[in-house]
């Protein structure tokens, strides 16, 4: 197929959008020039981008190709679509509650810990630091808790604004 066809078809399916060049381009994302490109047959938009194209000027690709398309080719392509399309919202929701019970362990380990802490207290303070090892398993836990304790808001409210950004939507 010459691109010079291809460029004709991309053209003809614009126009009966009523889009203008800079208007496809922007919905493509790629400049006006890359559009002008195509539809003059000097260059054809690589497979991803025709796939977009078409989505965006709402024709098959076949179309777009110069293929003829069956009914029930349509039918069939239809029917793969659909199953694709299942199989994408199933992962995302898989993605979304992983996400979510995440952001939700996030929020109750830091809760957990700050509970922790104002039970036990700073125990360590209480150590004999003559003892090299002590003093430094003593300063070491010391540093933990006051890491813990400075990053904890921020943990609490990422994990709180996560948990919510992550909730099922009805």
């Amino acid at each position: 197929m010459r691109e010079a066809e291809l460029g004709a078809r991309i053209r003809a399916a614009r126009r009966e959008k009523g889009f203008s060049q800079q208007e496809l381009a922007d919905r493509l994302h790629v400049v006006r020039q890359t559009v002008s490109k195509w539809e003059g047959g000097l260059s054809a938009p690589d497979a991803e981008l025709l796939a977009a194209l078409a989505g965006v000027l709402e024709v098959p690709v076949g179309r777009l190709l110069g293929e003829e398309e069956s009914p029930e080719e349509v039918e069939a392509v239809s029917a793969r679509l659909a199953e694709l399309e299942g199989r994408a919202a199933r992962r995302r929701e898989t993605v979304r509650r992983l996400l979510h019970g995440l952001c939700l362990a996030v929020c109750l380990g830091v809760l957990a810990g700050l509970l922790l802490i104002g039970r036990l207290g700073s125990p360590y303070l209480g150590w004999d630091y003559a003892d090299p090892e002590t003093a430094v398993l003593g300063v070491a836990f010391h540093a933990g808790e006051w890491l813990f304790v400075r990053l904890a808001p921020a943990l609490l409210l990422g994990g709180a604004a996560g948990a919510w950004a992550t909730r099922r939507r009805r």
